[in-house]
């Protein structure tokens, strides 16, 4: 694993502003699309279940807020 230094996060946001920068909207998420088609299928149940993933972010989200748990 590659541990990040200052210079290494410098030099991927200069990137992803050079490498980016004319792109318009309906090609960025014309790009976004292909990246989520291959994600899906790489591992086709990624995303299938996001409310599941996102209950114990909600009950700390509740918790944090002063919330009742459920509501």
């Amino acid at each position: 694993m590659i541990k990040p230094s200052a210079l290494l996060r410098s030099f991927e946001a200069r990137y992803a502003r050079e490498a980016y920068r004319g792109v318009s909207y309906p090609a960025a998420l014309a790009l976004y699309t292909g990246l989520w088609m291959e994600a899906r299928l790489l591992n086709p149940d990624a995303g299938g279940d996001w409310e599941h993933d996102l209950a114990a972010d909600i009950a700390v989200a509740r918790a944090v807020n002063g919330l009742p748990p459920h509501s």
